[in-house]
């Protein structure tokens, strides 16, 4: 997922706030603060790490299916894989029928924290 540097502990014993690379990383916690009431089954940390890497490898190859209509197209037609969703997409709307989709297709699927 992130990784995150820590500044050391000045004199006065005062920890800084930890310094993010980029300055646009935020953590898991963080990241969960801004999760849809619909985002069940959510990762774990360790598993949106990997979910994060596996994603990123598909996008490197070209082997990834990306956007609502292009998912439910390839679900439609019964090909194989795990469907990766966003928990902080607005409107909800939009793609809450894709876990019932994946239910009735026996396609694995779980929300992950941000979609960045």
């Amino acid at each position: 997922m992130t990784k995150v540097k820590k500044e050391k502990v000045s004199a006065d014993g005062e920890e800084p706030a930890a310094v993010e690379a980029g300055g646009t990383e935020r953590s898991y916690t963080e990241l969960i603060a801004h999760l849809n009431p619909i985002a069940q089954p959510l990762a774990s940390r360790k598993l949106s790490k990997k979910l994060y890497k596996c994603v990123k490898k598909a996008a490197k190859v070209k082997n990834i299916r990306r956007g609502v209509k292009e998912v439910q197209k390839f679900i439609n037609k019964g090909e194989k894989g795990i469907v990766v969703l966003a928990g902080d997409t607005l409107p909800i709307d939009v793609y809450c029928h894709l876990p019932v989709m994946c239910e009735d297709r026996n396609l694995p699927y779980a929300y992950i924290p941000s979609k960045v």
